[in-house]
């Protein structure tokens, strides 16, 4: 196996596992509606996830291993590849927030402040910003 190919197979395994993540997040209510269903039928794509892999993942999303993001930087990298993915496409309309709430804790963001970190990013996305700016304003929030 060529190191192109492990890179490839590592990429995969780990949009897989972030796929995952994500299908358990927006099942977790028991319910999957219509709007969530869209967001993760355009979400498989971007994330490579084939059609048999979706299904597979929509069935079990429990096979694949989640993997977290460890650090606080990691955390807003994927907090902001997320809220892109929510804002840009307005799939969800009026349930942005609450699934990028539901997402946000996920992450690992507390109860406690996870409402005014979705708002901060939000605000964020609708100026435009760069995940450097991202970044930097969400860490420097509170100061």
């Amino acid at each position: 196996m060529s190191f192109s190919d492990l890179f490839d197979s590592e990429f995969k395994t780990r949009n897989k596992g972030h796929f995952s993540a994500i299908v358990r997040v927006a099942t977790s209510d028991g319910d999957l509606s219509k709007e969530e269903k869209e967001f993760l039928d355009k979400l498989a794509v971007r994330l490579e996830i084939s059609k048999a892999e979706y299904e597979e993942i929509l069935e079990n999303p429990l096979k694949y291993p989640i993997n977290p993001p460890y650090s606080y930087a990691h955390r807003l990298e994927r907090l902001y590849d997320l809220s892109r993915m929510v804002y840009a496409d307005h799939v969800l309309g009026p349930k942005q927030k609450e699934i990028l709430t539901r997402f946000a804790l996920a992450l690992g963001f507390t109860p406690g402040n996870v409402n005014h970190i979705v708002d901060k990013a939000l605000s964020l996305l609708v100026m435009g910003v760069d995940l450097d700016t991202f970044t930097f304003e969400m860490t420097h929030m509170n100061k």
